[in-house]
């Protein structure tokens, strides 16, 4: 996985670097006030977030997610591949779309890297935020 690309490289001199609400939602320790993430880690975890979230899971957004986790009981072949790469790319424009631009969504099942445990899928989404047009990825591993 990369790291995302820092929020201070697209900041202009003098101006505040841009914070967003920590996922998941907690208070932090040390002020006491809501946690906060640099931008480009924000996007980060709200990727993360709509990757592992499965439809029906929030009672507010029920069609909210990728449903990923049920993907990973079917049988690994290329036809599960292409499913998963789909219901990504659908996901993100539907639910990201003002945030992230998709650029490639790879998936490796257990089959095709020994290195992965079995029925295990490892799925990498590479973007451009659009905010800051500055590329990053997101891997996700499913067992």
């Amino acid at each position: 996985m990369t790291a995302p690309a820092t929020a201070a490289a697209n900041t202009p001199p003098g101006a505040r670097a841009r914070q967003d609400l920590a996922y998941p939602f907690r208070v932090d320790r040390s002020s006491q006030q809501t946690a906060q993430a640099a931008y480009p880690a924000h996007v980060d975890q709200l990727v993360r977030q709509l990757l592992l979230t499965s439809p029906g899971e929030r009672v507010d957004l029920p069609q909210f997610g990728c449903g990923l986790r049920a993907l990973v009981f079917a049988p690994m072949s290329d036809a599960l591949a292409a499913t998963v790469q789909l219901r990504v790319l659908q996901a993100l424009n539907q639910w990201l779309a003002g945030i992230v631009t998709a650029t490639e969504v790879t998936v490796v099942t257990s089959d095709e890297n020994a290195a992965l445990g079995p029925g295990t899928l490892q799925v990498t989404v590479s973007y451009n935020v659009v905010e800051t047009q500055s590329p990053a990825s997101t891997t996700v591993i499913l067992q």
